[in-house]
């Protein structure tokens, strides 16, 4: 039986991307405005009144001024490393081997996992977050449960097991056969099967060998149609390191290219001292970046140049990084975003922020058909924002003489108190209104 819902509010829909377009026409405002849902996907976005006639019989929620828009999309994240948020004083070396490495060592065991990927779901969904791209750990159970938990939500993501072979302790460290062997297996169990994408995921050079990393080039090359993720260049340490293990590569970027690791569906994890050789190559491919702007910040590990990277042609997305990042918040990570961005020289605009963390993110995860949009026919994933949700941000808004300036205040100063309800799959997850 054919089951209709109509959401109405204030709707933001995107045209264009709108680092390429202006922001006037990549993006739509409907002032009062609706989503027609139908089966769990959207049927149309448009005025509320036309709406209200094309389906009188609809189930109505009406959540007045708040803002409706497309799920959050956390591209890069590490679900595993839920308990370790906001940990205190380490760079990226020296946080794997003090936090990372030590709580990913419990992951083998399935009833822990199953406990942080459904608590880690939970949170993200609090804070509007609707899909996510996760590492899991080298533990085929992980990944099982991650999948699971977001089966039995009803949530997009994409994920996978975590290979390492070299500079990881005992009991995480894998080997290339059963990195493929063990990813191969996870790829037939869960790859398509509802709403689970799989990625196909080296950690990054230092922990995989050019053995490890040609199999798993060798298992994508294979398996095109799921993602690659992986991380590059967040810190110049990290640079010299790779510099030393592979000295016949000439830029970090290489030792991913001579394995086939580059390409549509290939995100890169923060990308911040990239050479012009990388910077093109990048482009050439089509492969994508993610910015994670709480995690470069807290870590310490520099200032990711959005718009230059954008002007290269490089498709990018936007991500917390817990649990390196510091917050669970998508909004958050765009208010971190526009302050990288205010101190490399070029402020984003609000609507760029809500892009990238939407529409972008689901690009580059080659998702963008689904999620990440209000287009009609995609899932039925949708966020809808109170932008009067503390009395700081309220009394703000109430000065704001244009749509975009009653809008930057919940970018800046928003938490999950500013996520007034959740859709997933065309059913509500959290705050359905009346």
């Amino acid at each position: 039986m054919t089951q209709e819902t109509l959401l109405l509010g204030q709707v933001l829909t995107f045209q264009a991307d709108p680092f390429t377009a202006p922001i006037a026409e990549a993006a739509h405002v409907e002032r009062t405005g609706g989503v027609l849902l139908r089966d769990g996907r959207i049927v149309a976005t448009g005025p509320a009144d036309s709406l209200r006639a094309t389906a009188p019989m609809a189930p109505v929620h009406d959540y007045g001024d708040a803002l409706i828009l497309p799920g959050f999309v956390d591209a890069h994240a590490h679900y595993p490393q839920t308990g370790i948020i906001a940990s205190w004083g380490k760079r990226l070396i020296d946080w794997l081997n003090g936090y990372t490495f030590p709580a990913e060592m419990a992951f083998g065991d399935a009833a822990h996992a199953n406990d942080i990927a459904g608590r880690y779901l939970d949170l993200v969904l609090d804070h509007g977050t609707t899909s996510i791209c996760s590492y899991c750990t080298i533990h085929p159970s992980s990944v099982e449960a991650y999948f699971t938990a977001a089966a039995t939500r009803g949530m997009a993501v994409a994920g996978g097991l975590t290979a390492m072979d070299r500079n990881a302790p005992d009991g995480l460290r894998d080997t290339a056969q059963t990195a493929y062997d063990n990813s191969a297996a996870l790829i037939a169990a869960w790859h398509g099967k509802g709403r689970a994408t799989y990625a196909i995921t080296p950690r990054f050079t230092p922990t995989s060998t050019p053995e490890q990393l040609e199999a798993l080039g060798a298992l994508w090359q294979a398996n095109p149609e799921c993602l690659m993720q992986t991380h590059l260049s967040e810190q110049e340490d990290e640079v010299a390191w790779v510099q030393t293990l592979e000295p016949w590569a000439r830029d970090y970027l290489d030792t991913y290219e001579r394995y086939g690791l580059l390409g549509p569906g290939a995100l890169f994890g923060h990308a911040i001292w990239l050479t012009a050789r990388e910077r093109a190559r990048l482009a050439e491919t089509g492969s994508a970046l993610v910015h994670c702007p709480t995690s470069n910040t807290f870590i310490g590990s520099g200032l990711f140049d959005m718009a230059a990277r954008r002007a290269d042609g490089i498709a990018v997305g936007l991500a917390t990084d817990t649990g390196g990042g510091s917050s669970f918040s998508m909004l958050r990570t765009m208010a971190a975003a526009y302050e990288i961005g205010q101190l490399r020289g070029t402020a984003l605009h609000p609507g760029q922020l809500l892009w990238l963390a939407t529409t972008g993110s689901a690009q580059v995860m080659r998702m963008a058909d689904r999620i990440g949009t209000l287009a009609p026919g995609s899932d039925a994933d949708l966020t809808v924002l109170n932008l009067a949700s503390t009395p700081a941000i309220a009394q703000r808004a109430a000065r704001a003489d244009a749509f975009w300036e009653a809008v930057f205040p919940t970018i800046m100063m928003g938490d999950d108190r500013a996520v007034e309800a959740v859709w997933v799959g065309g059913k509500p997850l959290r705050g359905a209104a009346a």
